[in-house]
């Protein structure tokens, strides 16, 4: 059913119909207002709102219960039916708009399951050594780095292996660790992270490190995101996502 409007609403077109009228109820007879808000109350009981039926239902109380010696103006029904009209317009379209994007969600989110087995670079992802497979990602780079240095932290929080990157140019730098520690043994397999530190015209900082993971899975947020989720148990929207393949 088509929602309307509040009883506040409905109170000021009752008011401005009686308002152009100027109407004088006799004794016991009771102004088209008054005949309003008892229907609307009544109404009100068990809705705050009221649908296309209620609205002509009090149309027609209002046109019984008015003055026939001074009966409401033409101008006052044509306002308030204009009125009607609009809010009955607004209120398709708004329903129009999101069966719109109900329907483009569910489309986006089917779409996003062909992700699913594919490589993309996530920001942040931790990195899944697993089987002796290297871990790869990239390191984007905004402005050229006189110095680029990576560690990678087991689940202790130790760092157990660094790189040594030197100077780097502006835009993606390739990330690629074979799994070994400092010490050139071969880690157990897991998760581990890894962390970047540039110097950037004299200033240290820690760029965003983006491990190439394989999406696992997709799913949608109540607020209709895609979000994708990827091997090691991270979920990532998919507009965060920064490559796909790799």
């Amino acid at each position: 059913m088509m929602t309307l409007a509040t009883s506040n609403s409905l109170n000021a077109a009752a008011a401005t119909a009686n308002a152009g009228s100027k109407i004088k109820a006799p004794a016991g007879l009771k102004t088209t207002t008054e005949a309003a808000n008892e229907a609307l109350m009544a109404k009100s009981g068990t809705s705050a709102s009221m649908g296309q039926k209620d609205f002509l239902t009090l149309f027609t109380t209002q046109l019984k219960c008015q003055d026939p010696l001074d009966p409401v103006k033409n101008e006052a029904f044509v306002a308030q039916l204009a009125q009607f009209s609009q809010l009955e317009a607004t209120t398709t379209m708004s329903e129009t708009l999101k069966a719109y994007v109900d329907s483009m969600s569910g489309e986006r989110m089917m779409s996003s399951t062909n992700m699913i087995g594919k490589t993309v670079a996530v920001p942040n992802a931790p990195a899944l050594y697993m089987d002796g497979k290297p871990v790869k990602g990239l390191i984007p780079l905004p402005e050229g780095a006189s110095g680029l240095q990576l560690q990678v932290i087991n689940d202790k929080g130790n760092v157990i292996a660094t790189q040594i990157l030197g100077p780097q140019q502006a835009g993606d730098v390739p990330l690629y660790w074979d799994g070994s520690d400092d010490t050139g043994n071969q880690v157990p397999d897991g998760l581990y992270t890894i962390t970047a530190s540039a110097v950037v015209q004299g200033k240290n900082t820690n760029p965003i490190v983006s491990i190439h993971s394989t999406v696992t899975g997709v799913n949608q947020t109540p607020d209709k995101t895609i979000m994708l989720e990827v091997a090691g148990g991270k979920s990532v929207k998919l507009t965060d996502v920064q490559r796909i393949g790799g």
